[in-house]
């Protein structure tokens, strides 16, 4: 229990090189305590307190009823009834088809930037005769478009006439 003794170590040019194989032949010492602590000790601590059980709120009951009351007299769960119509809407989100003209300008721009990279990085010629194919192949897809879709509009004036001068006079 008393204080270290203090020792005053010798300069590095006087100290003294211990051999290597002296060290390894001295037994090791033991510690003057004890690495393990008791168990009153580890229990007296915060190591086995536990935390009290607080239940949480349950289900609701009446709720249950009234679920289980509707299910019997119609026969089915409003619950399911929602998950449908959930359902169905997501299905007809899918349905709806993303615009091809769009894509097809999306990709053009890919094309482009792909391209202006290359011709920065000195790889231009090598990639130009394929990626102006790919946006002339782009192009051509969506002239067809159109043209579908400029014809789709004419059928409908047709059949909707706004101001025809033949129908005014009947």
């Amino acid at each position: 229990g008393d204080a270290l003794p203090l020792q005053r170590f010798p300069p590095s040019s006087q100290q003294p090189v211990p051999a290597p194989h002296a060290a390894a032949c001295q037994p090791g010492r033991l510690p003057a305590r004890p690495l393990l602590r008791p168990a009153r000790v580890c229990q007296a601590g915060d190591a086995y307190a536990r935390e009290k059980f607080k239940p949480q709120p349950t289900r609701d009951l009446e709720k249950e009823k009234r679920r289980l009351q509707k299910i019997l007299a119609l026969g089915k769960d409003e619950a399911e009834d929602k998950v449908e119509q959930v359902f169905v809407r997501k299905k007809e989100e899918e349905i709806a088809e993303p615009d091809r003209f769009e894509e097809l300008m999306n990709e053009i721009q890919e094309r482009r930037e792909f391209l202006a990279e290359m011709e920065a990085l000195g790889q231009g010629k090598k990639y130009q005769g394929i990626v102006l194919t790919e946006i002339s192949q782009k192009l051509h897809e969506m002239e067809i478009i159109d043209k579908k879709r400029s014809e789709e509009m004419r059928n409908m004036t047709k059949a909707f006439p706004v101001g025809n001068k033949s129908n005014l006079q009947d």
